[in-house]
């Protein structure tokens, strides 16, 4: 009868003795950062807007171009189609002409309404900043809605181009029908408009765009409840 072997003992691997664990090296943290700030006067400012220009002086400027042409009141006025009595109160500032009376006024003195009205020479740099626009105001006595011209190119004598940004209050018109020599187009920025071409009226809106010659008489308003904003611009340089 056989007789059983007894199985190989297993060798078993000793264990190595329990180590502690190490301990996290020390990151240093590094040193904060100092921030140079610079001194409050240094900083710059934001830029102030531009004020409106004045048209206190048009008066004696209107009659300062008059004399300078040679043309006594009657003659002026009979150029610009408008009365004598009116011209005198205009030059006596009393009161302040239509946008299209004044816009024959500086037709018949050979200048634009520009170069009647601005207070300081234009700046020759190609930008303009938003809120540094020279501005022109047209009627809007207290509480009646005006015209005011944001000066987008600023015009001078022999200047082929101009362009301006219309501003109408709600209800604002140009009133007379305004003729000229030139070509004109615009596009509404916002709000309503009603322009009138000779016998042709046209409603427009946001987006929308004209183009017309400056010898048709044109006229426009505001027919709308909030401001309207044109960017109008014609050639050559008449306002």
């Amino acid at each position: 009868m056989p007789v059983p072997r007894k199985p190989a003992p297993v060798a078993r691997r000793s264990t190595p003795p329990d180590h502690p664990p190490a301990a996290p090296a020390q990151v240093a943290s590094p040193r904060p950062t100092r921030v140079a700030h610079a001194p409050a006067d240094a900083l710059a400012k934001p830029l102030a807007p531009k004020a409106p220009e004045s048209l206190s002086r048009l008066g004696s400027r209107i009659k300062h171009a008059r004399m300078l042409h040679g043309m006594t009141l009657k003659v002026l006025a009979e150029a610009a189609q408008c009365s004598e009595s009116l011209l005198s109160r205009v030059e006596r500032s009393q009161t302040m002409p239509s946008l299209a009376t004044l816009h024959r006024l500086a037709a018949a003195l050979d200048t634009n309404v520009a170069e009647l009205a601005l207070d300081e020479a234009p700046v020759a740099s190609p930008i303009t900043r938003a809120g540094q626009r020279h501005e022109l105001a047209f009627g809007g006595r207290p509480n009646q809605p005006g015209i005011r011209l944001e000066r987008v190119v600023m015009p001078v004598r022999g200047q082929l181009l101009q362009a301006d940004i219309h501003v109408l209050d709600a209800g604002a018109a140009s009133l007379d029908a305004i003729t000229h020599a030139g070509e004109e187009i615009g596009y509404v920025i916002a709000g309503e408009l009603e322009l009138r071409l000779g016998d042709e009226v046209h409603q427009l809106g946001p987006g929308d765009t004209f183009h017309f010659p400056s010898d048709t008489p044109h006229s426009y308003l505001n027919p709308g409840r909030a401001t309207t904003r044109v960017l109008w611009v014609n050639t050559p340089a008449t306002f």
